[in-house]
């Protein structure tokens, strides 16, 4: 029986034209070949309330087996899963900041963005789901640190790297067992990192953490909600420290500096804009070179990367000369 439903139609845009140009998932969801590619998410699908195909994005198993469906359609990834409670990311948005941070690069290489295994990009917080690393290697060839305090993580990371073969020597997960830490004791000495990338916990407190998603469940499932259940699950590492995002990314630019000549560009995102005029106070106060923010928008949100780095001009073309000129894969 077809089921009945309150709302008209809802007219989508074909392609969401605040994703970046290169991101794979600028088209609506196409479930049919998801489902295709991954028969376990077709429980999941069901017509929503406007008689569009869909699933409950308040629930956490099927926002999960969604992920896994786009990791295995688009970036090759057959086994993947995380563990209860973890953060589940949504894959759009994690490609866009891949793909705005290429073109990072690209503007600081002549216009041609660096590719193949010979770049090497840390990622701050890599998380049980190692999606930023899935997503770089297999767009541009990128190899990847990625760290975490979190050692369940870890595990889970390398459990993914194990099942996924070809992410056997690409994918470098380090344990930080320095939870104040963010570049000591990861990068070695005379190690050089091409990009570090971040996704902040957002949240200062777990309070704040639960009332947002509280109101986000409500408006999720179109009824109020008491108890905070995260859709995109969450550990209390992943979402909220002490002083939230702007104290954690001002920490992390005092310490980057410590470790200026071992990478060119580091990169956090953003999502409160009411942070950036103290991340830039703590920009000038490190002395960076050069500061860029990238705007980024996703649906009715909004965030920015904020990228910095501490090479002189000299410093930076020597660098993109030795090590960009010529990169293995570069046709990728």
């Amino acid at each position: 029986m077809k089921k009945q439903t309150k709302n008209k139609k809802k007219e989508h845009p074909k392609v969401k034209l605040r994703l970046h140009p290169r991101n794979k998932h600028r088209e609506r969801y196409n479930f049919k070949q998801l489902i295709d590619t991954c028969p376990e998410l077709a429980p999941f699908v069901k017509l929503n309330m406007y008689d569009d195909e869909s699933i409950d994005f308040s629930d956490p198993a099927a926002v999960k087996m969604l992920n896994a469906a786009l990791l295995k359609h688009y970036y090759d990834i057959t086994n993947w899963d995380i563990p209860a409670d973890y953060l589940c990311p949504p894959i759009p948005g994690r490609a866009d900041y891949i793909h705005h941070i290429s073109d990072l690069l690209c503007n600081s290489n002549y216009g041609k963005i660096p590719k193949g295994e010979k770049i090497k990009c840390l990622d701050i917080g890599v998380g049980a789901n190692c999606v930023y690393p899935i997503i770089g290697n297999k767009e541009y060839g990128w190899t990847f640190i990625g760290t975490d305090i979190d050692t369940i993580a870890i595990e889970n990371g390398n459990k993914i790297i194990e099942q996924n073969p070809f992410l056997k020597g690409k994918i470098d997960l380090r344990f930080q067992n320095n939870v104040k830490d963010f570049f000591y004791g990861i990068i070695q000495k005379d190690e050089l990192i091409d990009l570090s990338i971040c996704n902040p916990p957002f949240h200062s407190s777990l309070e704040e953490a639960q009332s947002v998603s509280v109101r986000k469940q409500s408006n999720l499932s179109h009824e109020k909600v008491i108890k905070p259940t995260q859709n995109f699950g969450g550990k209390n590492t992943e979402l909220w420290c002490e002083g939230g995002e702007e104290k954690f990314v001002r920490e992390m630019i005092r310490e980057s500096k410590k470790f200026a000549e071992s990478c060119f560009w580091f990169s956090s995102l953003i999502s409160k804009q009411s942070n950036l005029k103290s991340i830039y106070t703590a920009l000038e106060k490190s002395e960076a070179v050069e500061v860029i923010t990238i705007p980024m928008g996703q649906g009715n949100k909004t965030s920015r990367v904020v990228a910095w780095t501490f090479l002189t001009k000299e410093q930076q073309t020597k660098w993109k000369n030795t090590r960009w000129k010529e990169t293995p894969n570069s046709k990728n």
